[in-house]
């Protein structure tokens, strides 16, 4: 899954996509130009192997200011029509809001990618029901704007484990099949950066819940608190890729179905190499 911010504010890349906001080498880059920008980087992750281009217009980092429905619909719905036709895999919608799940849907997403679970907006379950969209639940202690304040959890996996099982059981009862159900733990969403590894080290146990398991791991702040001391060590800025690399290997040998990553050419060479090192050696006369 690609991942394609048209947000001025998003942690790694806002800015890149975002109107009136963005910046080039030349200056400011109009509306038309930045929607231009983000259909083309769109269809070079299709290129580059995207399943699936999972477009946001509002940032969830960590203390993110929250941004009407309108303005989040003005940013993503031009991108998507631009798409329209141009793209062979499908489109997911970043949003909590049902208003901007619609347009989005409408526009020609297939996909509702919700971080609050279903759970904030009243009219987002029905909304998924009733348009058939495939539906990633992620699970989220808090808001964006508290959740970084104080996560606890007794057993951090067990418990998302338990929240995700009851979301899949509320998403079934509300008339969502089965396979239209993705789950997410949600790696740094209200989480420390320990709960993020415990996280990691433990998908396997969101794997038997008959549902896609997805992982958003990609340039988060627990691979750079871990990557400091080498970074700080050999003096060159911090760079997000190879960690993330790494914790996307660990994740694909873990059994996750879905990698949702900024970095898509870089991530399926990463497996596929990985992948072609795990297979069974060829004989003499087959090599």
């Amino acid at each position: 899954m690609g991942i394609l911010n048209v947000t001025p504010d998003s942690f790694s890349d806002g800015g890149r996509f975002s109107g009136p906001a963005s910046f080039d080498g030349a200056g400011v880059v109009s509306g038309s130009k930045a929607v231009e920008l983000a259909v083309d980087a769109a269809l070079q992750m299709q290129a580059d192997g995207a399943d699936i281009i999972d477009i946001g217009g509002e940032s969830t980092r960590p203390y993110s200011d929250p941004v009407d429905a309108e303005q989040e619909i003005q940013r993503v719905v031009p991108v998507i029509e631009g798409l329209s036709g141009r793209l062979s895999i499908p489109i997911s919608i970043d949003t909590s809001k049902a208003m901007v799940a619609k347009a989005a849907l409408d526009a020609g997403a297939e996909i509702i990618n919700d971080v609050t679970g279903l759970e904030g907006d009243p009219a987002m379950m029905a909304l998924a029901c009733q348009s058939q969209a495939g539906v990633c639940v992620m699970h989220m202690q808090g808001t964006p704007q508290t959740m970084q304040d104080a996560p606890s959890y007794a057993d951090v996996v067990e418990e998302i484990r338990q929240y995700l099982i009851q979301r899949r059981d509320a998403c079934l009862a509300a008339g969502i099949e089965l396979q239209r159900i993705c789950l997410d733990p949600g790696i740094g969403f209200g989480k420390t950066h320990q709960h993020n590894f415990q996280l990691m080290r433990g998908v396997e146990r969101f794997l038997d819940l008959g549902c896609v398991c997805l992982i958003g791991h990609s340039r988060k702040g627990f691979i750079k608190k871990r990557l400091a001391g080498a970074t700080e060590k050999s003096g060159i800025a911090y760079d997000p890729l190879a960690g993330t690399l790494g914790v996307s290997l660990a994740a694909a040998v873990a059994g996750a179905h879905v990698l949702r990553v900024h970095d898509v050419r870089e991530t399926v060479q990463a497996i596929d190499l990985f992948q072609a090192c795990r297979e069974p050696s060829k004989s003499y006369s087959q090599a």
